[in-house]
């Protein structure tokens, strides 16, 4: 026993682990975020706010039940690195704690109680495979786990790949990713309330195609929660 202890102190040493968001070293009992960074992420609050930013980007495109995003993302902010590090250096711990945490602001209001599953939006199995994981999928993990609701990873499947969306205008955003998502087993989320989980908004066109398939399925309702929205 003491020698493992002795390796991971030497591991430690040598190998520090990093706040995700602001690189300071961590403490042993601060896990992927330091407690700094946690005390002072930049939260919307947008689900105490029933007609949000992020509900009005859905006015008459689709309807929603509700919908909200846990924090501002702006460029070059803490935000944008714990969401870098979560989508591209593979740190999926990132998603599943920030999910959870999202999760507990959410019980704050008795709304989301309502909620039968929580799906990710999915990814295309070329790109699941070249990344390895579904970053949206761990968020919804954390917050499944925190909410106590059902998590659905294998209904709503994308089934045609789409090029990057970064860069894109709200127009092609939307040419890029409408109708390719289709979902297998319609019965399934019949008459149920539906919670979709993205990383981060904009223009909301993937959530948009994501409702286009989920809406083959009767008499369901729709609501969406992401990690970041982004104004631009």
């Amino acid at each position: 026993m003491k020698k493992v202890q002795l390796l991971n102190s030497f591991v430690s040493f040598f190998y520090p682990k990093l706040c995700a968001a602001c690189k300071v070293v961590l403490n042993k009992n601060e896990e992927n975020i330091c407690l700094n960074c946690l005390a002072t992420l930049p939260k919307t609050n947008f689900h105490l706010l029933p007609d949000n930013p992020i509900k009005k980007i859905f006015w008459g495109r689709i309807p929603i039940e509700s919908a909200t995003s846990f924090l501002y993302f702006v460029k070059q902010s803490r935000v944008q690195e714990l969401l870098h590090n979560l989508k591209y250096r593979g740190q999926k711990q990132i998603g599943s704690q920030l999910g959870y945490l999202f999760g507990n602001d959410l019980k704050q209001i008795n709304f989301f109680k309502t909620v039968d599953f929580i799906i990710p939006v999915p990814l295309h199995p070329r790109k699941l495979k070249k990344r390895g994981y579904n970053q949206s999928e761990y968020i919804a993990y954390g917050l499944s786990q925190s909410l106590g609701i059902k998590l659905s990873t294998d209904n709503l499947i994308r089934d045609q790949f789409s090029s990057t969306q970064t860069k894109k205008s709200k127009y092609l955003r939307w040419e890029n990713v409408k109708n390719i998502f289709q979902v297998i087993d319609t019965k399934l989320f019949e008459n149920k309330h539906i919670l979709l989980i993205d990383d981060v908004i904009t223009t909301g066109s993937t959530i948009e195609a994501c409702f286009l398939a989920l809406n083959k399925c009767e008499n369901i309702k729709f609501s969406v929660a992401t990690i970041a929205y982004s104004s631009v």
